[in-house]
């Protein structure tokens, strides 16, 4: 029997052949991936490509066919508080009691670093504050998370998200309820993530935002299509394909954006 090949220890996390079920669907068909440490990767596509999927695969939230591993080692092989400390998750819509003030909530993402039913240390107190402020939460944390709108929320989960202050970290819709000068502070965040070394996958709709990631994940149909630099033409071609060529990939003041273009069939004779 051949051994598989090694795992390529410069890849934060990567995928053999994986396949993953909703129900009675096939969502991932054999998706093979490697993602780099310390950049920033982003997975794109219409809706219904599987690419919140494949982000729930490769954290190990879902049953699935095929191999994963993470920072170079099979996924499974990770024991449970190992794991949680070397990756992050920040899913869609998701929740946390009410009651619970600001503070508790980010509080909870330090839980993989302490001892069970141990009180916080220095450190997990100085991770909390960080992520805070760097969310622009710290002037909320006396006050209840009912109390909070739906992308103050938003702000407070991802703060939970960083106080972990994992190696990898992974983010499923983060822009969600999030308005225009907050998605730009969230861009801001994980240029700075990304320049301490922190790997960061996150999905995006908002085209123009994952456009200054450093790599596409191009997925249509539970299939990856393209894996590539922003930068890169055929990255461009890429993308333009898998959303119909309704959208031009263009240069604008040194940025790359996506320009919407009008369905022919609309247009006037």
């Amino acid at each position: 029997m051949v051994s598989p090949p090694p795992w390529d220890p410069a890849a934060a996390l990567q995928a053999r052949a994986l396949c993953a079920r909703l129900g009675q669907n096939e969502v991932l068909h054999d998706i093979t991936l490697a993602l780099p440490r310390g950049r920033w990767t982003c997975i794109v596509g219409p809706n219904g490509a599987g690419k919140s999927t494949l982000l729930k695969a490769l954290a190990g939230l879902l049953p699935c066919r095929g191999d994963v591993a993470l920072l170079g080692r099979p996924l499974a092989a990770w024991g449970g508080r190992a794991r949680a400390r070397a990756l992050s998750w920040l899913g869609q819509n998701e929740g946390s009691a009410d009651d619970l003030t600001v503070w508790d909530v980010a509080m909870l993402g330090r839980l993989p670093h302490r001892a069970w039913l141990g009180a916080p240390s220095a450190a997990d107190r100085a991770a909390v504050e960080q992520a805070l402020r760097a969310t622009q939460a710290w002037d909320w944390r006396t006050r209840s998370l009912g109390q909070l709108s739906g992308g103050e929320r938003q702000r407070v989960l991802l703060a939970r998200a960083l106080a972990v202050q994992a190696q990898v970290l992974l983010m499923d819709e983060p822009l969600a309820n999030l308005d225009p000068p907050h998605q730009a502070d969230w861009l801001d965040m994980v240029q700075c993530l990304r320049e301490t070394g922190v790997t960061v996958v996150s999905v995006l709709h908002e085209v123009n935002m994952a456009l200054h990631a450093d790599e596409l994940v191009v997925m249509a149909q539970g299939r990856v299509t393209h894996q590539g630099a922003c930068a890169d033409p055929a990255t461009h071609r890429a993308l333009q394909a898998v959303f119909d060529q309704r959208i031009a990939v263009r240069e604008l003041d040194g940025q790359w954006v996506a320009l919407p273009q009008m369905n022919p069939l609309h247009r006037s004779s």
